[in-house]
């Protein structure tokens, strides 16, 4: 079965409007190589390996969280991602802060894996982050079940108060620590956050967990690749198995 790339735009539209991305970003559909859709691989990125997973796989799409075009372009060449995509005769959609918003979105996709209830669960972080409440526990306990289950590295400012209220937003967001404490939350969960808001937590005496950009958000591609299968029956829809974290991390020193 093959379908066009607008069909499955106005799908991802609806999941995701394009009215919820910020006035600064860069969404929807970013290449166009002008081909029926059979086959969808879904990722964060957008990188070299994931183009030559989906060239080898016959993909004539990628769907990403992280747009492929974000910068106007002044000059392309070969090896540049969008070239490349365009060699390989794929298009590719993108849904970034829009899809971060969007109720089943990222963020929702974060607060349920971090045991968020849904009941009282409400927006945070200019809507692309959420606050409720999870069963109580400790920014340490947190921590290493991030460690676990976001297949990320992981850091964090340890507090001596219980976290019955979560503030969460995916990839980088330390900087609505603030807006946590004034609302409430005992712990931020988020990608990134600078040195000086680590400092903010240990003065707060609150909770911070840094659980790695790729690693708050990857998830989504799952989500993405399920969404599409279930609304076009016949699409192969799968998470790009090159789509990983560009990081590598150390293990404990000493």
């Amino acid at each position: 079965m093959s379908v066009t790339v607008q069909e499955i735009l106005q799908e991802l539209k609806a999941f995701a409007p394009v009215e919820l991305a910020c006035s600064w970003d860069n969404v929807g559909l970013l290449v166009d190589a002008g081909r029926p859709v059979s086959w969808v691989l879904t990722a964060l990125d957008i990188t070299a390996e994931v183009v030559r997973e989906a060239a080898a796989r016959g993909c004539e799409l990628v769907v990403s969280h992280h747009p492929v075009i974000f910068d106007p372009l002044k000059r392309i060449a070969a090896d540049d991602i969008p070239a490349l995509l365009l060699q390989n005769h794929i298009s590719a959609i993108c849904m970034h802060t829009n899809l971060d918003a969007a109720p089943g979105g990222v963020n929702d996709t974060l607060a349920d894996a971090l045991g968020m209830a849904r009941e009282g669960r409400r927006d945070f972080a200019d809507g692309c982050g959420r606050i409720g409440t999870v069963p109580a526990t400790t920014a340490a306990e947190l921590a290493r079940f991030c460690a676990g289950t976001l297949r990320s590295g992981v850091k964090y400012v340890d507090s001596p108060r219980p976290v019955t209220c979560l503030a969460e937003v995916s990839g980088a967001g330390g900087s609505y620590l603030q807006q946590a404490i004034d609302e409430g939350a005992d712990c931020l969960v988020t990608g990134e956050a600078a040195h000086h808001i680590a400092l903010l937590a240990k003065q707060k005496g609150v909770g911070l967990v840094v659980a790695g950009h790729w690693g708050t958000e990857q998830a989504v591609a799952d989500v993405l690749a399920a969404r599409l299968a279930a609304a076009f029956p016949g699409l192969t829809a799968a998470h790009a198995a090159a789509d990983t974290d560009p990081y590598a991390y150390l293990g404990p020193q000493g």
